[in-house]
């Protein structure tokens, strides 16, 4: 096959780029599947405004028109793509082109391809009287309501993702070092510590397990399944998710808490209490500091310290 012919033949290397994200790069399913699906678009788009194109020929004129195609987008429902999933789009395609350049091939450098300016969207996070609140909603009577206590209280307690968090299994879990190891995102591994409040309430939901199935997070359901490690049984993160949204709700929090957001609270907690930045970024599994001085703006104290002393505002 000629080089000609070897970098016109998109379709393939897409499914060799997405084939390196599996095996190298260790990415989740859930990146693997979107990436997919930005990658097929552009594609489709190529083939069908600039057919015979190859990845020699790729443009930053070309990149312009795509990008004016995504802006202008809009399915049979009418419904347009956010900015912020116009820029996963972007992402996908820069780090397919680092791949192509990466094993040799003649491709527009993906460092010419700026990223579309996100909107700004300020940061979610429980204070301590809405997490106190949400908690206490919770009724512990039965084993549902203790699973569910320390579900929360894990989440705030770690900072885990809630992936990471449905992926636990019980022997896991060291109560007497309180701590423990997990694989997070991009395969990054990391020491996650637990609060005293979430090692009371995680024992208290283990004492009153009868089964012996490993996941952590169980279903409970009138389907009674007698497999050896319960993995059927494992709760998800769509679970999770609802399951916090339903005391979010029962509680009345001003807030739209998701499991995320208990991620957030978690930083934040620590940040206004006196961690420093570092240890915050290793406790969150964060590749990048940038990522973790989200929360700086809501928990550093001195700036709050400064506009007391110094705005006339607070003088009259």
């Amino acid at each position: 096959m000629s080089q000609n012919m070897r970098e016109n033949n998109l379709e393939k290397l897409i499914q060799q780029f997405l084939e390196y994200l599996e095996i190298e790069k260790n990415s989740s399913k859930l990146t693997i599947r979107n990436y997919r699906l930005y990658l097929k678009r552009f594609l489709i788009w190529l083939e069908t405004n600039h057919p015979g194109k190859g990845t020699k020929d790729l443009s930053v004129d070309i990149i312009r028109s795509y990008r004016l195609y995504l802006s202008n987008y809009a399915d049979e429902k009418g419904l347009s793509l956010m900015r912020v999933t116009q820029s996963y789009y972007i992402i996908a395609l820069r780090s397919f082109l680092r791949f192509l350049v990466r094993n040799d091939y003649d491709t527009l450098s993906p460092e010419k391809i700026d990223l579309p300016k996100g909107e700004s969207k300020s940061l979610k996070f429980l204070e301590k009287g809405h997490l106190d609140e949400l908690f206490n909603t919770i009724e512990t009577d039965k084993e549902a309501g203790l699973r569910d206590r320390a579900i929360l209280e894990m989440l705030f307690s770690t900072g885990l993702r809630v992936s990471e968090l449905t992926k636990l299994n019980r022997d896991n879990i060291n109560f007497d070092t309180r701590e423990f190891g997990v694989i997070g995102k991009g395969g990054r591994a990391r020491v996650v510590f637990m609060s005293d409040q979430a090692c009371f309430w995680l024992s208290k939901y283990f004492e009153a397990r009868k089964d012996n199935f490993k996941p952590i997070f169980i279903r409970y359901s009138k389907e009674v399944l007698t497999e050896n490690n319960g993995e059927k049984m494992r709760l998800t993160s769509r679970s999770v998710e609802r399951i916090i949204e339903k005391y979010v709700k029962q509680a009345r929090l001003p807030i739209k808490a998701t499991p995320h957001t208990l991620r957030h609270s978690f930083a934040t907690d620590l940040l206004s209490n006196g961690a420093d930045l570092r240890s915050v970024q290793e406790m969150l599994g964060h590749k990048n500091i940038s990522t973790t001085q989200i929360y700086t703006h809501v928990t550093n104290p001195q700036l709050k310290e400064v506009h007391k002393k110094f705005h006339q505002g607070n003088r009259r």
